[in-house]
């Protein structure tokens, strides 16, 4: 069983920076492929980052690439996302979610992660 806590959103103007964090407790976490997902109002989640850690590869969404970082702290248990750039369109609300894999491969889709934070509000504005 994994827990999954997020923090770090809030409301700030196009072109500033925020940095999300993701705490897990529970289970080893280096055994999960960790992931930041997004959600705007009427619109369907979406996957933002993704990372293995015991592979040390990651995936970004097009829209986000060269604008947001994943990253984390194994021994914290603890994976960041940090977006800089920021624009009105990444308004949405953004959670954190965790995937066993074994091997490199990076869960891209919803179900195929199992743990899930409750969620962080992210609002950029024009």
């Amino acid at each position: 069983q994994v827990q999954l806590v997020e923090s770090g959103g809030g409301l700030v103007q196009a072109g500033g920076s925020l940095r999300l964090s993701c705490a897990a407790s529970g289970r080893t976490f280096s055994t999960y492929v960790m992931g930041w997902f997004r959600q705007a109002a009427g619109k369907e989640r979406e996957l933002v980052a993704t990372i293995n850690w015991n592979y040390g590869v990651t995936y970004y969404a097009d829209s986000v690439k060269g604008r947001f970082t994943i990253s984390g702290a194994n021994a914290k248990n603890t994976v960041y996302l940090q977006m800089n750039s920021l624009k009105p369109e990444d308004t949405a609300v953004y959670y954190c979610a965790a995937a066993y894999s074994s091997g490199s491969y990076l869960p891209q889709l919803g179900y195929e992660y199992t743990y899930w934070g409750q969620g962080t509000q992210v609002t950029v504005s024009s």
